[in-house]
Protein backbone atom coordinates (compact mmCIF):
# COMPACT_ATOMS: atom_id res chain seq x y z
CA UNK A 1 0.00 0.00 0.00
CA UNK A 2 1.25 3.64 -0.94
CA UNK A 3 0.94 6.52 1.56
CA UNK A 4 -0.39 10.00 -0.17
CA UNK A 5 -0.01 12.81 2.06
CA UNK A 6 -2.51 15.08 2.27
CA UNK A 7 -1.13 18.54 2.89
CA UNK A 8 -4.00 20.43 3.75
CA UNK A 9 -3.15 20.61 7.21
CA UNK A 10 0.29 22.29 6.37
CA UNK A 11 1.53 25.16 8.00
CA UNK A 12 0.99 27.41 5.03
CA UNK A 13 3.38 29.94 5.74
CA UNK A 14 6.31 27.31 5.63
CA UNK A 15 4.39 25.14 2.67
CA UNK A 16 7.69 24.41 1.14
CA UNK A 17 9.80 23.29 3.56
CA UNK A 18 6.58 20.97 5.12
CA UNK A 19 6.79 19.32 1.44
CA UNK A 20 10.45 18.96 1.83
CA UNK A 21 9.80 17.26 4.98
CA UNK A 22 7.07 14.77 4.24
CA UNK A 23 9.21 13.69 0.84
CA UNK A 24 12.01 12.82 3.25
CA UNK A 25 10.18 10.87 5.54
CA UNK A 26 8.40 8.13 3.90
CA UNK A 27 5.52 9.20 2.03
CA UNK A 28 4.88 8.05 -1.87
CA UNK A 29 3.44 11.15 -3.41
CA UNK A 30 1.62 14.38 -1.98
CA UNK A 31 -1.55 14.97 -1.93
CA UNK A 32 -3.39 18.72 -3.12
CA UNK A 33 -7.28 19.60 -2.00
CA UNK A 34 -7.95 22.15 -4.09
CA UNK A 35 -11.70 23.57 -3.05
CA UNK A 36 -13.61 25.87 -4.39
CA UNK A 37 -16.02 27.53 -1.93
CA UNK A 38 -18.94 26.09 -4.19
CA UNK A 39 -18.64 22.55 -4.04
CA UNK A 40 -17.52 22.60 -0.60
CA UNK A 41 -17.70 25.45 1.88
CA UNK A 42 -13.82 25.87 2.43
CA UNK A 43 -10.93 27.55 0.48
CA UNK A 44 -7.85 26.27 -0.26
CA UNK A 45 -5.40 26.82 -2.65
CA UNK A 46 -5.18 26.46 -6.75
CA UNK A 47 -2.61 25.83 -9.60
CA UNK A 48 -0.17 28.36 -8.73
CA UNK A 49 0.71 27.57 -4.69
CA UNK A 50 1.16 23.77 -6.67
CA UNK A 51 3.47 25.11 -9.10
CA UNK A 52 5.45 27.05 -6.73
CA UNK A 53 6.25 24.36 -4.55
CA UNK A 54 6.76 21.59 -7.49
CA UNK A 55 10.73 21.80 -7.33
CA UNK A 56 10.35 21.14 -3.68
CA UNK A 57 10.17 17.35 -4.48
CA UNK A 58 10.14 14.35 -6.97
CA UNK A 59 7.58 12.91 -5.81
CA UNK A 60 4.37 12.95 -7.45
CA UNK A 61 2.06 15.52 -7.27
CA UNK A 62 -1.95 14.19 -6.93
CA UNK A 63 -4.62 16.52 -6.72
CA UNK A 64 -7.87 16.06 -5.44
CA UNK A 65 -10.47 18.72 -7.07
CA UNK A 66 -13.51 19.36 -4.63
CA UNK A 67 -14.72 22.18 -6.97
CA UNK A 68 -18.21 22.70 -8.98
CA UNK A 69 -16.41 22.66 -12.46
CA UNK A 70 -13.10 20.47 -12.49
CA UNK A 71 -12.43 20.27 -16.33
CA UNK A 72 -11.99 24.35 -16.04
CA UNK A 73 -9.21 23.23 -13.92
CA UNK A 74 -7.24 20.72 -15.51
CA UNK A 75 -4.67 22.74 -18.08
CA UNK A 76 -3.80 24.96 -15.19
CA UNK A 77 -3.14 21.84 -13.09
CA UNK A 78 -0.97 20.25 -16.01
CA UNK A 79 0.92 23.61 -16.24
CA UNK A 80 1.34 23.29 -12.30
CA UNK A 81 2.85 19.84 -12.02
CA UNK A 82 0.20 17.59 -11.08
CA UNK A 83 0.44 14.15 -12.35
CA UNK A 84 -2.76 13.04 -10.97
CA UNK A 85 -6.14 14.95 -11.60
CA UNK A 86 -9.15 13.37 -9.47
CA UNK A 87 -12.92 14.65 -9.36
CA UNK A 88 -16.24 14.05 -7.81
CA UNK A 89 -18.17 12.45 -9.38
CA UNK A 90 -21.15 15.25 -7.81
CA UNK A 91 -19.41 17.88 -9.81
CA UNK A 92 -21.13 19.77 -12.58
CA UNK A 93 -18.61 19.02 -14.91
CA UNK A 94 -19.13 16.38 -17.68
CA UNK A 95 -17.59 13.10 -16.46
CA UNK A 96 -16.33 11.38 -19.76
CA UNK A 97 -15.19 14.48 -20.80
CA UNK A 98 -13.30 15.49 -18.53
CA UNK A 99 -11.62 12.13 -18.18
CA UNK A 100 -10.51 12.19 -21.43
CA UNK A 101 -9.09 16.10 -21.11
CA UNK A 102 -7.21 14.30 -18.50
CA UNK A 103 -5.74 11.78 -19.64
CA UNK A 104 -4.81 13.42 -23.07
CA UNK A 105 -3.16 15.96 -21.52
CA UNK A 106 -0.81 12.71 -20.76
CA UNK A 107 -1.57 12.75 -16.59
CA UNK A 108 -3.57 10.25 -14.79
CA UNK A 109 -7.36 10.69 -14.12
CA UNK A 110 -9.05 9.55 -11.33
CA UNK A 111 -12.93 9.60 -9.69
CA UNK A 112 -13.81 9.90 -6.14
CA UNK A 113 -17.18 9.55 -4.45
CA UNK A 114 -19.04 11.53 -1.20
CA UNK A 115 -19.81 9.29 1.77
CA UNK A 116 -23.66 9.21 0.21
CA UNK A 117 -22.71 8.85 -3.15
CA UNK A 118 -23.12 4.92 -4.02
CA UNK A 119 -20.00 2.58 -5.39
CA UNK A 120 -22.34 1.89 -8.52
CA UNK A 121 -22.45 5.13 -9.52
CA UNK A 122 -19.13 4.67 -10.95
CA UNK A 123 -19.04 1.30 -12.37
CA UNK A 124 -19.18 2.83 -15.87
CA UNK A 125 -15.93 4.31 -15.02
CA UNK A 126 -14.24 2.21 -13.61
CA UNK A 127 -12.36 0.67 -17.16
CA UNK A 128 -10.88 4.06 -18.10
CA UNK A 129 -10.11 6.20 -14.72
CA UNK A 130 -6.79 5.20 -13.19
CA UNK A 131 -7.99 5.45 -9.48
CA UNK A 132 -11.19 5.55 -7.61
CA UNK A 133 -11.26 7.70 -4.66
CA UNK A 134 -13.37 6.95 -1.65
CA UNK A 135 -14.19 9.84 0.83
CA UNK A 136 -14.51 8.06 4.16
CA UNK A 137 -14.93 11.82 5.93
CA UNK A 138 -17.65 14.48 4.29
CA UNK A 139 -15.11 16.21 1.34
CA UNK A 140 -13.89 19.65 2.94
CA UNK A 141 -12.53 19.78 5.76
CA UNK A 142 -9.37 17.70 7.67
CA UNK A 143 -9.20 16.22 10.87
CA UNK A 144 -12.51 14.38 10.81
CA UNK A 145 -13.08 10.68 11.85
CA UNK A 146 -13.74 7.95 9.49
CA UNK A 147 -16.54 7.08 8.63
CA UNK A 148 -17.01 3.29 9.38
CA UNK A 149 -19.58 2.22 7.16
CA UNK A 150 -18.00 3.27 4.20
CA UNK A 151 -16.32 -0.06 4.18
CA UNK A 152 -18.89 -1.60 2.61
CA UNK A 153 -18.51 0.17 -0.18
CA UNK A 154 -14.62 -0.28 -0.33
CA UNK A 155 -15.71 -4.06 -0.90
CA UNK A 156 -18.09 -3.49 -3.22
CA UNK A 157 -15.39 -1.54 -5.78
CA UNK A 158 -12.74 -4.02 -5.16
CA UNK A 159 -15.05 -6.83 -5.80
CA UNK A 160 -16.22 -5.30 -9.24
CA UNK A 161 -12.73 -4.38 -10.25
CA UNK A 162 -11.16 -7.93 -9.64
CA UNK A 163 -14.36 -9.65 -11.70
CA UNK A 164 -14.04 -7.96 -14.12
CA UNK A 165 -9.82 -7.42 -14.40
CA UNK A 166 -10.26 -3.87 -14.47
CA UNK A 167 -6.25 -2.41 -13.25
CA UNK A 168 -8.01 0.84 -11.67
CA UNK A 169 -6.71 1.75 -7.84
CA UNK A 170 -8.64 1.80 -4.75
CA UNK A 171 -7.79 5.53 -2.89
CA UNK A 172 -8.89 5.86 0.49
CA UNK A 173 -8.94 9.75 2.08
CA UNK A 174 -10.54 10.34 5.67
CA UNK A 175 -9.70 10.09 9.12
CA UNK A 176 -6.76 7.55 8.45
CA UNK A 177 -4.39 6.46 11.19
CA UNK A 178 -2.83 3.41 12.46
CA UNK A 179 -5.39 2.01 13.53
CA UNK A 180 -8.01 1.73 10.43
CA UNK A 181 -4.96 1.83 8.04
CA UNK A 182 -4.98 -2.02 8.58
CA UNK A 183 -8.96 -2.97 7.41
CA UNK A 184 -8.34 -0.67 4.52
CA UNK A 185 -4.94 -2.60 3.51
CA UNK A 186 -7.37 -5.49 4.03
CA UNK A 187 -10.17 -4.70 2.11
CA UNK A 188 -7.97 -3.97 -1.30
CA UNK A 189 -6.79 -0.35 -0.97
CA UNK A 190 -3.90 0.42 -2.89
CA UNK A 191 -3.55 3.99 -1.66
CA UNK A 192 -4.14 5.82 1.83
CA UNK A 193 -4.21 9.60 1.91
CA UNK A 194 -3.46 10.88 5.63
CA UNK A 195 -3.64 14.24 6.72
CA UNK A 196 -3.66 15.13 10.08
CA UNK A 197 -2.41 11.47 11.41
CA UNK A 198 0.92 12.89 10.05
CA UNK A 199 0.91 16.69 9.95
CA UNK A 200 0.52 16.82 13.26
CA UNK A 201 2.11 14.50 14.92
CA UNK A 202 5.48 14.94 16.60
CA UNK A 203 7.48 13.01 14.19
CA UNK A 204 6.69 12.69 10.50
CA UNK A 205 8.67 9.72 9.86
CA UNK A 206 7.43 7.74 12.74
CA UNK A 207 3.79 8.53 12.11
CA UNK A 208 4.46 7.53 8.40
CA UNK A 209 5.96 3.99 9.43
CA UNK A 210 3.34 3.47 11.97
CA UNK A 211 1.11 3.60 8.84
CA UNK A 212 3.32 1.29 6.66
CA UNK A 213 4.04 -1.04 9.26
CA UNK A 214 -0.06 -1.44 10.10
CA UNK A 215 -0.19 -3.30 6.76
CA UNK A 216 3.08 -4.91 6.53
CA UNK A 217 1.64 -8.29 6.75
CA UNK A 218 -1.69 -7.83 4.92
CA UNK A 219 -1.00 -10.54 2.17
CA UNK A 220 -2.54 -8.74 -0.68
CA UNK A 221 -1.26 -8.29 -4.33
CA UNK A 222 0.14 -4.84 -4.46
CA UNK A 223 -0.69 -2.71 -7.71
CA UNK A 224 0.32 0.81 -6.92
CA UNK A 225 3.84 1.35 -7.55
CA UNK A 226 3.40 2.25 -11.01
CA UNK A 227 2.39 5.70 -9.08
CA UNK A 228 5.27 6.19 -7.81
Amino acid sequence: MKIAASVLSSDFSKFGEEIKKLSISGVDMIHFDVMDGCFVPEISFGAGVIKSVRHCTFLPFEVHLMVSRPISFVNSLVNAGADIIIFHVESKSEILETIEKIKKSGKKAGISIKPGTSAESIFEYLPIVDVVLVMTVEPGFGGQKFIENQIEKIGILKEKIDFCGFKTLIEVDGGINAQNVSICSSLGVDICVAGTYILNSSNMENAISSLKDSNFHQKYRRRASCFC
